[in-house]
């Protein structure tokens, strides 16, 4: 069984291993694109030990305002011999090196910064920050009036006070931000990651419940709500677990997001090799356990297939719940018997098929049916069609949906074009909505068979990693937490309802992932005949014609 090892980019940078570069400048105003740098220091901590100081006056080449001087204290006769900021700047750029640069509305530092780097003809800064501010008004918002350095120095009597001297400052926001880190430690923030995304949580009613993803570790999984009876609540998956979960406290604004964390007790995780993993354990896991904050997934038991009556006189189209080994064509399963009308309109559109479900005899007694009056299909009833000429029909039907699938959508494409012509978009709209779940069901039929008839599929992950599939699904131990979900259907060529779900999710896997993996083995050819169909979503006309 493959054992799965966490990299050092899965296990995130502990906040322990950090090198915080506290930054802080002094100008003559708060226009970065007009104003200058005066003063620059800077102080370095890592584990809360103090690394170094830097600290200049910079020369900003004209006359310092009186109202700047009036509060920093520093004139124009002071900076006349400092160096212009051009030269500070190497010096600088090496003291802080790959550090956290850290400020008190560290925004209007880094701008500052990022305009000298221009000015001087070097690219900007891109490295990490930290703003104390944010994490202020994040973690102390209803201790103190305000969140100014001096309001927030004086409160917690911190060891430096800020007196509007750059180093001074510095030091003092260095102060600030060691208190604040314990501060957040009660609220899980061990990593870097966790503390930039910590400004982002408001003020959440269930903040308190963060203690419960201190475990969840920086790697692709799946995540699962528990109440206090131990229900599954809702289960998803993630590339990195730590950071999704923690999302619900700050950007998800999903109507049901605050519910579903009122009743959570516990957040239990299982750590996947790849994202792939963690896609098919999901489904197998709703599959299973049917949360009840989950949407997607959990109504496979709905699904519905078209089916083409092959094993009576005069086939017809229906909708059933389950296939069966009757002869019969089934195309799907479909997430709904509201899709599969729409596919059976779209086909009978096109394709003169009986539609009636008068019982077929020798002698006809009722009289034709409507459909057959109008003339938009050849039933039985109207005791005008032999079984032969009808058999004819079938048969081409069953050639365009398993060989020639223009035969179906390109009068549908065309009809929908007439009627946009004509301004008639209402039926244009429906023409457009039924090509396009017939069209859907056929590429997904296709996709999945091509897939389920390779046998025995290995691959070759980028860095390594080996997935395995069995007709189109994972055949790995590691899905131990949810059944492999036996099918119930018996054709060989037809998906059933509770595997089509991880069937699309690999089908799209092999997809996206083509370019980067390696065919190891495979039983039979990975291949379709099937041609690129037209999705009829967002093609204009010149563009839906070009459907190879």
């Amino acid at each position: 069984m493959y054992v799965f090892q966490q990299s050092l980019d899965d296990l995130g940078t502990p906040l322990y291993e950090v090198t915080f570069c506290v930054l802080d400048f002094e100008t003559t105003g708060g226009r970065r694109d007009s104003d200058m740098i005066t003063e620059v220091g800077a102080v370095k901590y890592r584990c809360g030990e103090q690394l170094g100081t830097f600290q200049t006056l910079v020369d900003p080449g004209r006359a310092i305002p009186p109202e700047i001087t009036v509060i920093t204290g520093i004139t124009s006769a002071m900076v006349c011999r400092a160096p212009k900021i051009s030269h500070v700047l190497p010096t600088l750029l090496e003291f802080v090196g790959n550090s956290v640069i850290v400020g008190h509305n560290v925004g209007f530092d880094l701008a500052f910064l990022n305009a000298a780097l221009r000015r001087s003809g070097r690219d900007h800064w891109a490295g990490s920050s930290v703003d104390t501010l944010a994490l202020a008004r994040r973690l102390i918002r209803d201790e103190v009036p305000n969140h100014k350095l001096g309001t927030l120095a004086k409160y917690f009597r911190l060891a430096n006070r800020p007196s509007h001297r750059a180093l001074d400052d510095a030091q003092a926001t260095a102060d600030l931000l060691h208190l604040l880190l314990e501060r957040a430690s009660a609220l899980g923030v061990l990593g870097l990651d966790d503390l930039q995304q910590l400004p982002k949580i408001q003020r959440h009613p269930q903040a308190t419940k963060l203690r419960l993803t201190e475990d969840l570790p920086r790697s692709p999984g799946v995540y699962r709500f528990v109440d206090r009876r131990g229900e599954v609540l809702y289960v998803g998956k993630a590339t990195n677990l730590r950071a999704r979960v923690r999302s619900y406290f700050s950007s998800d604004r999903r109507r049901k997001v605050d519910q579903l964390l009122r009743e959570t007790q516990r957040i239990d995780h299982t750590v996947c090799r790849s994202s792939l993993q963690a896609e098919v354990l999901e489904v197998r896991l709703i599959h299973q356990l049917r949360p009840r904050f989950n949407r997607r997934s959990k109504n496979w038991s709905k699904y519905a297939y078209v089916k083409l009556t092959l094993g009576e006189p005069f086939p017809r189209l229906s909708i059933v719940g389950e296939c069966r080994d009757d002869g019969a064509f089934y195309l799907g399963p479909v997430s709904s018997r509201r899709t599969a009308k729409e596919i059976i309109y779209a086909i009978e559109s096109v394709m003169p098929l009986r539609r009636c479900t008068q019982r077929v005899t020798r002698r006809n007694v009722v009289g034709p049916c409507v459909a057959a009056q109008i003339g938009t299909s050849v039933c039985p009833c109207s005791g005008e069609v032999s079984e032969e000429s009808y058999n004819a029909i079938v048969e081409d039907v069953l050639s365009a949906l398993k060989i020639h699938p223009e035969r179906l959508l390109g009068p549908l494409r065309d009809r929908m074009i007439d009627l946009a012509g004509q301004q008639r978009f209402e039926e244009a709209a429906e023409t457009r909505r039924r090509a396009s779940a017939l069209s859907t069901a056929l590429r997904r039929r296709y996709q999945l068979d091509s897939i389920r008839s390779s046998g025995r599929l290995v691959v070759e992950m980028p860095g390594g990693g080996i997935t395995t599939l069995e007709r189109g699904r994972l055949a790995e131990e590691w899905a131990e937490h949810a059944g492999s979900g036996a099918s119930h259907c018996h054709l060989a060529d037809v998906a059933s309802k509770n595997e089509v779900d991880e069937l699309w999710c690999v089908a799209n896997w092999l997809n996206s992932e083509a370019d980067k993996l390696r065919l190891v083995h495979c039983d039979r050819p990975l291949s379709s005949r099937y041609p690129c169909l037209d999705d009829f979503q967002t093609r204009n006309n010149s563009t839906a014609r070009q459907v190879s």
